[in-house]
């Protein structure tokens, strides 16, 4: 018989480390976003680290702005940045506080709260697909820039929470370049994800805008 996923409460703790560490040990684990509706649950399966001003990918390598303050602060909160004027993506503040690194959660599983989470993705084929690739993991958890600053460690009040889960083993692990990030940023091994699993996104290589 399969163990139920652990639903006790990431700590803060479980944050303050540094993001190598802490990217693939998020794999396998709960997040829990408690809307107005109803909640939604996923089991993530890709993500990505940042490891701020050591790398030239960070929204903060070049310091602290008004955009990534957040990044700043404590581990353990919620990251939210607009992209490309459409999209919302959705990061976890780690390591040592004023180092600003952090996780890019890059895909998951709908596990609980599917019939909202379609709602929000009328385009995904099926719910493999709700929650495939940043922009629509935040799209279908209803994730935008209210709340950037959330913090993931306040409990059962919280928005947003991060559960035990059931971690994937380390030697399960994958990682590899990152995608779509440009420059020397996009060299680092630094995307970790389960193998095999089919809400994993594809690997897309940078590949740059025309302009016209």
């Amino acid at each position: 018989m399969i163990a139920a996923p652990d639903r006790t409460p990431l700590s803060r703790d479980f944050f303050d480390r540094p993001v190598l560490d802490v990217a693939p040990d998020l794999l396998g684990r709960v997040l829990v976003r408690r809307t107005p509706d109803g909640p939604i649950e996923l089991r993530l399966t890709e993500v990505e680290a940042y490891d701020g001003a050591n790398d030239p990918g960070s929204h903060a390598y070049r310091g602290r702005t008004a955009r990534n303050s957040v990044m700043f602060g404590q581990p353990g909160h919620v990251y939210v940045y607009f992209t490309y004027g459409m999209w919302h993506c959705m990061n976890l503040v780690c390591g040592e506080e004023g180092r600003a690194s952090g996780v890019l959660l890059r895909a998951g599983e709908i596990t609980e709260g599917a019939e909202l989470a379609r709602e929000r993705r009328l385009s995904a084929r099926n719910d493999k697909e709700l929650a495939k690739g940043p922009a629509r993991l935040a799209t279908a958890l209803g994730v935008d820039r209210s709340l950037n600053g959330t913090d993931a460690c306040a409990g059962p009040d919280s928005p947003l929470t991060v559960l035990q889960g059931t971690p994937t083993p380390a030697d399960q692990v994958r990682n590899g370049p990152r995608t779509g990030v440009s420059g020397p940023g996009g060299v680092h091994p630094w995307r970790f994800w389960i193998p095999n699993d089919p809400t994993v996104s594809p690997y897309r290589p940078h590949t740059p805008r025309r302009r016209t």
